[in-house]
């Protein structure tokens, strides 16, 4: 068989056709479609049917070698394929020529695909801008580039119409900021379609990015009284209105260099914090508030002044004493308190000079236990009237004694009801009272129920530290029924009994408790002859 082709070549030949044999030879190329990616190799391998072929090879700018060859083929291996190119592949047969080309198509996966917006914080209602690119990708117009906006679409972009002068893939969208983008989550996704070539599709994404809307159009505002008191705790609160988001805004607040620790709070679109000041020093001193959200920082000063006024010394010579002894009271202000205050003493006819403290003598009396003294203290301080005030309590020492509104001398009981002596009495220090009936101790605390042979004068005694004091009591103990009828007849026959009753009970009755109180006064007599001093058993 192989001789009978080869006598068949001989005459073709021999046989003086050149147009022939051009027609009747062919060339081909392997592969015949050829996606190599960025860098690699690529083996080729050209053939002929001519059956001696003569000068053959292939042209191409890559780099090549020869890997093999037979009579008819020629196998070689291209390196470091950068970029798509045609491939000739040519024998030559009986002096002519033919050739075959291939189409290298290489390729550059999207593997690094960059998002950026810009810029990260946007302002309401302005523009903002969200740009993607591939930096490396071949070849272009087999990619498309799509921005994506929570998952969702935002906008495509292919590069079919681009020609290869124009080797940048990237693609840009401008929006508008809006509230509802805050936090939008934004990408960017690139196909490279490779089935024209015979290939599939590659893909590749970008990195989340977050974009945030903010709206910080109003100044902060510090509230906090422009006089602060040294050493006296104030509230300084810093508050920024229209702001979004609220509730991410940042204070720091500043008194002088001292840096304080705010309590934050948010509602709405309102912001504020809070923190306690404590000036140490007297004098002009600044406050800070800085205000921040994302990139936008707004700081806000406002000056004080910071004084001294404590309240003014208020002195009592004597803050205990004996009913009908004299009283001296002094105001003075402040040794701290500069300049020196006005000073207005209750009870004192007239306003003292400034600087000099203001005075009175009066004598104490019963009525004055428990009476309330006061040294008001007023200062000018940049404009404004300051005042501070003391207060102290007199304590009036006095006998006890008997109040016919606390300890009436007639009282009524109703039959069958459960009763008590009403009797307190007065004095400073408060005085011990013992009641007796008959000579015998009752106890004030406890109800009794009322009988007619409780009816009779009670002896009641009330003593403390300065002396003792005795009142008689005539209680009536009356039916039940009486004075239903008729008012008036009852008022009559009250009158008339109480008369008689009280007469009967006053003969029988007062000289015993006339006579203790004697006793008791001979008694307190004696001690107070051995005693100088009234107090010293207080």
């Amino acid at each position: 068989m192989k001789m009978l082709l080869l006598g068949v070549w001989t005459l073709l030949a021999l046989t003086p056709c050149p147009e022939t044999t051009e027609e009747i030879f062919e060339v081909s190329v392997w592969p015949n479609q050829a996606l190599v990616e960025f860098g690699q190799s690529l083996t080729v391998n050209c053939s002929t049917t001519c059956p001696d072929p003569g000068p053959s090879g292939i042209e191409t700018f890559f780099r090549k070698s020869q890997l093999g060859k037979g009579p008819q083929w020629k196998e070689f291996v291209l390196e470091d394929i950068t970029e798509s190119s045609v491939l000739h592949c040519f024998f030559s047969c009986a002096g002519v020529q033919k050739d075959t080309a291939l189409r290298i198509t290489m390729y550059q996966p999207p593997e690094q695909v960059i998002l950026d917006v810009q810029p990260e914080w946007v302002a309401m209602d302005e523009a903002f801008t969200v740009k993607c690119h591939v930096p490396s990708v071949a070849p272009l117009q087999s990619l498309t580039l799509t921005l994506l906006q929570d998952g969702r679409e935002l906008h495509r972009k292919d590069f079919r119409s681009f020609s290869k002068a124009s080797q940048r893939a990237e693609v840009t969208v401008n929006v508008r900021a809006q509230r509802e983008n805050d936090r939008s989550n934004f990408s960017c996704s690139a196909e490279l379609d490779l089935s024209p070539h015979g290939g599939g599709s590659l893909h590749g994404r970008s990195a989340i990015k977050e974009l945030r809307i903010f709206e910080f159009s109003q100044s902060p505002q510090i509230g906090v009284s422009s006089l602060l008191e040294v050493g006296v705790a104030e509230t300084m609160s810093c508050e920024v209105t229209r702001v979004f988001p609220a509730q991410e805004v940042v204070f720091r607040m500043f008194l002088e260099g001292q840096e304080l620790s705010p309590f934050f709070s948010w509602k709405g679109d309102a912001a504020w914090a809070s923190t306690t000041i404590r000036a140490m020093e007297t004098g002009d001193q600044e406050l800070t508030c800085l205000v921040s959200l994302g990139p936008v920082e707004q700081r806000v000063r406002k000056p004080v002044h910071v004084y001294s006024f404590p309240p003014p010394v208020l002195e009592i010579e004597d803050a205990y004493p004996l009913a009908g002894t004299d009283v001296n009271v002094t105001c003075s202000g402040h040794v701290l308190t500069s300049p020196s205050p006005t000073l207005r003493l209750q009870g004192a006819p007239n306003l003292s000079a400034p600087g000099e403290p203001a005075w009175f003598l009066f004598t104490a009396r019963e009525e004055d236990d428990g009476r309330n003294l006061s040294c008001e203290a007023s200062l000018e301080v940049q404009g404004q009237r300051l005042f501070k005030t003391t207060e102290m309590q007199l304590h009036v020492f006095y006998k006890p004694r008997f109040g016919e509104s606390d300890c009436p001398g007639n009282q009524i009981w109703v039959e069958g009801m459960d009763q008590m002596l009403a009797c307190i009495p007065e004095g400073n220090p408060a005085p011990a009272l013992v009641c007796t009936w008959n000579g015998i101790i009752i106890d004030l605390d406890v109800p009794q129920k009322a009988t007619q042979n409780l009816t009779g004068t009670y002896c009641c005694t009330a003593t403390n530290q300065l002396g003792s004091i005795s009142k008689e009591i005539a209680v009536i103990v009356q039916g039940p029924h009486e004075g239903i009828t008729s008012p008036t007849i009852f008022i009559i026959i009250t009158l008339t009994l109480g008369t008689a009753v009280i007469t009967v009970a006053l003969f029988v009755n007062y000289q015993p408790c006339k006579r203790n109180g004697r006793k008791r006064a001979s008694r307190q007599r004696e001690q107070n002859k051995d005693k100088e001093d009234p107090f010293t058993d207080i």
